[in-house]
């Protein structure tokens, strides 16, 4: 039974969730923890790494974007404590982000010829352009498609971000967090490549949703391949369910992996 979920967003970046919902989200799902995960920003409600709410424990993190040379990857930092250098590159990705979301939409309404229901602000993200074409009336009825056709990678309406190497994320996120793992592995074009990444962090997110919201694991690995990667590397093992809805506990940290991981964060936990 899932009791931990490392892996949520709100809408204090690309979610649907506000904070204040979290706690009955996690407790209609019997999750006692949920990981606040939000895009390039920490969330100005949470005021320590590790608070409880309504019985809930909130462990506040990050998911932010690095640059790996080959391919683009995500990092989740847990136990988040601020620090001037992270919070300086959290504000230029926002505005790097706000940018970005204009392009975008300025090239979707052009090429569908609508005007989205969307006031581009910090926080957007591609989940929030998608709901908002299939809000519009376009010939779109689910997220996926337009990420398919519109605005996933190589599709004509996508805009890339400007987003820290690997190395700069890894010191951002080092110097702040208790706890730095890669997101959500078997995701990217060259999992093989990105679990390599993994063995110079502290953790590897082995529980994911793949198949959720077109969210394919690569062919040729599977989730055996992360747990030999974690076990060879003596890596934490992390996982969630990457809610960007109201729903939490889908996948995640069974009893005794969430306990090591409660141990990892050490004094982030108190």
């Amino acid at each position: 039974m899932v009791t931990a979920d490392l892996h949520v967003h709100t809408t204090n970046s690309d979610g649907s969730m506000a904070l204040n919902e979290v706690p009955a989200a996690a407790k209609r799902a019997g999750v006692t923890a949920v990981a606040v995960t939000d895009h390039d920003r920490l969330h100005p409600g949470l005021d320590g790494p590790v608070t409880e709410r309504d019985g809930v424990r909130l462990v506040h993190g990050i998911e932010l974007r690095v640059d790996a040379g080959d391919q683009r990857v995500d990092m989740l930092g847990y136990g988040v404590r601020r620090t001037d250098a992270l919070a300086t590159e959290i504000d230029r990705l926002q505005r790097d982000r706000v940018a970005r979301g204009r392009a975008i939409v300025e090239r979707v309404e052009d090429r569908l010829g609508v005007s989205l229901p969307l006031d581009v602000e910090r926080g957007l993200g591609r989940p929030d352009i998608a709901r908002a074409i299939v809000d519009s009336g376009a010939d779109y009825d689910s997220i996926e498609g337009v990420f398919a056709d519109l605005i996933g990678e190589d599709a004509p309406c996508y805009v890339a971000r400007d987003v820290p190497d690997f190395e700069r994320g890894r010191e951002l996120l080092g110097d702040a967090c208790a706890v730095v793992g890669l997101a959500h592995p078997l995701r990217y074009p060259d999992p093989g490549s990105a679990l390599d990444l993994a063995a110079r962090l502290d953790a590897v997110e082995v529980a994911y949703p793949y198949g959720a919201r077109d969210h394919t694991a690569a062919r040729g690995l599977d989730a055996a391949a992360v747990e030999r990667t974690a076990e060879r590397h003596d890596l934490l093992a992390t996982g969630g369910s990457d809610a960007h809805d109201r729903t939490v506990g889908t996948t995640g940290l069974e009893r005794a992996a969430a306990d090591r991981f409660d141990a990892a964060l050490g004094d982030g936990a108190n």
